[in-house]
């Protein structure tokens, strides 16, 4: 039996060091976000509740002030995903749990075991699928983004259907 350890602390100096760059996917959509600010991307953005997700212009917002930490959901951005990862939201619209598009970024890792586990890498599409693999030990997961302002660490960007 393993033991399940909790997320780590985030602090300033762990958030510096991370410098793993996003998925190539994540990439083009925050930097087609940032171009393009209020213009819909009805393409595949990010993966909610086993669904793909299209995009809004993401908008940086305050973090948490104690009082609404309930109010973001975690969006996890992969360092060295499978081909194809998108990043992977907490919850989507129909879940109850979702927050209306307030994001907490979180940089999500495949460690050395997730690696020799998997061959190839799958694509984690839900946030049970990113909670299993870490609880099995397969990821690491840092508060944060993998760089700073990319996307930022605490946004409002709504989820939209795709469209093909």
């Amino acid at each position: 039996m393993t033991t399940q350890t909790p997320l780590p602390t985030v602090t300033r100096r762990r958030i510096l060091r991370t410098t793993a760059l996003l998925s190539a996917s994540l990439a083009l959509s925050a930097g087609s976000a940032a171009a393009n600010p209020g213009k819909p991307n009805f393409g595949p953005s990010l993966y909610g509740d086993g669904k793909t997700w299209g995009t809004k212009g993401a908008a940086a917002i305050p973090g948490p002030n104690g009082k609404n930490d309930h109010s973001f959901d975690k969006l996890f951005a992969f360092t060295n995903g499978a081909t194809g990862q998108l990043p992977v939201a907490e919850a989507a619209p129909g879940n109850p749990a979702f927050n209306g598009g307030r994001w907490y970024t979180h940089t999500a890792t495949w460690t050395a075991a997730g690696l020799a586990a998997h061959n190839p890498l799958p694509v984690l599409t839900s946030s049970d699928d990113v909670h299993a693999e870490y609880e099995a030990g397969h990821l690491s997961i840092t508060p944060g983004s993998p760089n700073p302002g990319d996307p930022p660490n605490f946004f409002e960007c709504p989820l939209l259907p795709v469209k093909q």
